[in-house]
């Protein structure tokens, strides 16, 4: 069974790898450590750190050395994050003492969800029904976003060799990710957010077209839909079944219901490249969330184009993941990798018999490994949750 924990390069950095290996054997009780390897901009509480008490990281940067015989003729190039430069590279000494520290070593990869590469690349990025560009999240269907993330995951693997890689953001993310100081007076509520959502960027419109779905009158579908929702004086529901029916509930808009089963292909693609381009020795899982179909993921599919899935459930219960995962481990079979995301976030979770629970439901269910969030931005005193809870 895999227990692995996530951690951001820069807590260990601040606590030293002789720490994390002790945090991670023995007060934590996990066998692998699961290090962010390419990820974006926030603002990170340090409760522990003994350098200080909230951290900025660099927009849309990686954590490793890239090896330029990768990139040379790529559209789209990656940043190598300053902190690597001045405080070291921790992913190279993670794989060369694994036998020491006895850790899996997993890269957890960031792949579209890039506002430095969305600002720099504008002509990648995803937009909506009305063309307006939503700079943190660039488009699966663009060749370019798609060349990026295999050549990442391939520079990975092949200079790594890594035990796995951790997939996160390879579809549509969705308008209520939020950006900065975000504004809504009209009160969206969440069909209005799954449409404005949708992408109708120009790789899409030419890439559905090609496979003869009509993008433009499914376009055109959104803008009314979106446009009606904005002229009301208070928020009304146009489709009253949604979220719980999905793609279902669209069954009256031809157009639109065939563009929202068509968009799950640029996903897919993009992880049946990765899974080609990699090293053989490390598997590929991807990060989802429970609603993956929002972002136009198609777990099935997705499991079939690599080694599985982790998917996160930070506030679901007990049931409620026993539910969650067995359904997808149907989808799956049972040859792929079946994890579960959980966090040790007070406000997701407040108590250590509540951890506990999740993971033995997630367990029972037939769960191949625990991802734990995350390492540096809880304090010392609750890694014990963890190991009380693989006890169990």
């Amino acid at each position: 069974m895999r227990h692995s924990m996530w951690a951001y390069p820069w807590d260990l950095q601040d606590l030293g790898l002789d720490t994390t290996y002790h945090d991670y054997n023995e007060l934590a009780g996990v066998n692998g450590i699961s290090l962010a390897v390419s990820y974006h901009a926030g603002r990170f509480l340090q409760p522990r750190s003994p350098k200080r008490k909230s951290y900025y990281p660099e927009d849309g940067t990686i954590y490793f050395i890239p090896d330029e015989k990768f990139w040379a003729d790529k559209e789209i190039q990656p940043l190598v994050a300053q902190n690597l430069h001045t405080e070291g590279d921790m992913l190279s000494p993670l794989i060369r003492d694994k036998k020491q520290h006895g850790l899996s070593v997993s890269c957890w990869t960031v792949c579209l969800h890039n506002s430095r590469l969305g600002f720099k690349h504008p002509d990648h990025v995803a937009r909506n029904a009305f063309g307006d560009p939503g700079y943190y999240s660039l488009c699966p269907n663009s060749d370019a976003v798609r060349d990026y993330t295999t050549t990442l995951v391939a520079n990975l693997t092949h200079s790594y060799r890594p035990d796995m890689v951790e997939l996160e953001t390879i579809g549509f993310m969705g308008f209520d990710h939020g950006y900065h100081h975000e504004k809504d007076g009209l009160g969206l509520n969440a069909e209005d957010e799954f449409l404005l959502s949708l992408c109708f960027c120009d790789h899409c419109i030419k890439a559905a077209q090609d496979d003869g779905v009509d993008a433009l009158a499914a376009k055109k579908d959104v803008q009314d839909l979106i446009i009606q929702a904005c002229n009301r004086e208070i928020p009304e529901a146009q489709f009253p079944h949604f979220p719980e029916q999905r793609l279902e509930c669209f069954k009256d808009y031809p157009a639109l219901y065939a563009y929202l089963q068509w968009r799950s292909q640029a996903p897919t693609k993009i992880v049946q490249s990765i899974k080609q381009a990699a090293h053989p020795d490390s598997k590929i899982v991807v990060i989802e969330g429970e609603n993956a179909w929002r972002d136009g993921v198609d777990i099935k599919a997705i499991g079939q184009a690599c080694d599985g899935v982790i998917l996160c459930a930070y506030t679901a219960t007990a049931k409620k993941i026993s539910d969650i995962m067995t359904e997808t481990r149907n989808l799956l079979g049972s040859e792929k990798y079946l994890g579960l995301g959980a966090s040790l976030f007070y406000d997701q979770t407040p108590s250590k018999e509540q951890l506990s629970a999740r993971i033995d439901a997630a367990m029972k269910a037939g769960a191949d490994g625990i991802n734990y969030y995350n390492y540096g931005l809880i304090p010392e005193a609750r890694l014990n949750w963890i190991k009380s809870s693989i006890e169990i």
